[in-house]
């Protein structure tokens, strides 16, 4: 009889990463179908998970950001000894990220050079980003044994969505869902400002499809809500802000209910891609070479400026080109050649 693999999985902190994690978290269980994938995950990214049917089981790591709360990271890893893990993948490059497995005597713990952890991490392996230039494809080469060659292709996430809810969601804050085509909008980015396209393009584009007859959802957390608001105010309040005012889940459900989704690359240009949605990712500082909305349905647009991809927070010149020059109209020109958006009413 094949003894099943018990597996333990750090988890990313970021909501992006967590969804293309779920490509690993779908070959684990395409390889060893029996076995038993454990996900490790910050408390704010945790509840993607529930949509994920691949995972088993979901270990909320209640760790504050920045802080690293070793008697904390002790007691977990220790309690989680009794679970006899025969293998741990580290996604984050942190030290702390490898301090869990370390404490939960898991013998194999593989993950990428990152900060130094010698003894922490005991397959430490490099990472050729020419050869496998994708976030998902450098998650999935973890599963595999050390020296593999890259696999030829992937599986992308997908995510467990419930969009019938949207309507109860939307009505939960006194707002009504109109029976025409709806435009969600993502226009908040938490690594930085470089990732981030102006809130007056934002609201060009929701005047426009407004003008079409749609409905424009703008969608985020309460970080994002400022900004949501500067775009709602410049529509004269045409658009539902709902930014702040609903969980994760709901976020992933509204998203899977919209007819489109515009988004700068962040967590929510993940999720709605994975819900399977027609969705234009809006790139700036980043690449799409390295995390593409990963869907048939999904574009990526960018200017590919000669200063870009810098992988900045803040634009190093001062100016960011890249998202100021990525003109409204272009982006209203990639949402009309999303797959089936043709036949959207109001399109």
């Amino acid at each position: 009889m094949t003894v099943q693999p018990n597996i333990l999985v750090v988890g990313p902190a970021w909501i992006g990463d967590m969804v293309m994690a779920q490509s690993l978290f779908k070959a684990l269980k395409a390889r060893a179908p029996g076995g038993t994938v454990s996900v490790a995950a910050p408390t704010f990214t945790a509840p993607l998970l529930e949509r994920m049917p691949e995972v088993d089981v979901v270990i909320d790591t209640p760790f504050r950001h920045n802080h690293l709360q070793l008697r904390e990271r002790y007691s977990l890893g220790r309690s989680l000894r009794r679970q006899s893990y025969d293998r741990a993948i580290v996604l984050p490059g942190s030290i702390k990220a490898a301090l869990l497995p370390f404490f939960a005597a898991i013998p194999t713990r593989s993950g990428y050079r990152g900060e130094p952890r010698w003894g922490l991490v005991n397959d430490c392996r490099a990472l050729d980003q020419g050869v496998l230039s994708r976030q998902i494809d450098r998650f999935v080469q973890l599963s595999l044994p050390p020296g593999s060659p890259p696999a030829s292709s992937n599986p992308l996430p997908r995510l467990v969505t419930r969009p019938e809810q949207a309507p109860r969601i939307i009505d939960r804050l006194g707002l009504t869902v109109s029976p025409a085509s709806a435009l969600a909008l993502c226009p908040g980015a938490e690594f930085g400002p470089a990732k981030r396209w102006p809130s007056r393009h934002f609201a060009t584009l929701a005047s426009h499809f407004l003008g079409q007859g749609w409905q424009v959802w703008l969608l985020g957390s309460e970080v994002d809500a400022p900004t949501t608001r500067d775009i709602n105010q410049q529509t004269g309040d045409r658009c539902l802000d709902l930014s702040g005012h609903t969980s994760l889940l709901e976020v992933v459900d509204l998203l899977a209910a919209a007819t489109a989704i515009v988004s700068n690359d962040s967590g929510l240009m993940h999720v709605g891609a994975a819900s399977g949605r027609p969705v234009v990712g809006i790139f700036g500082s980043s690449s799409a070479a390295n995390t593409p909305p990963l869907s048939d349905r999904a574009r990526a647009i960018s200017l590919d400026l000669p200063c870009s991809p810098c992988f900045a927070r803040h634009c190093p010149l001062s100016h960011t080109d890249c998202l100021e020059q990525l003109l409204p109209q272009q982006v209203i020109a990639a949402v009309a050649a999303l797959p089936g958006i043709q036949d959207a009413p109001g399109a």
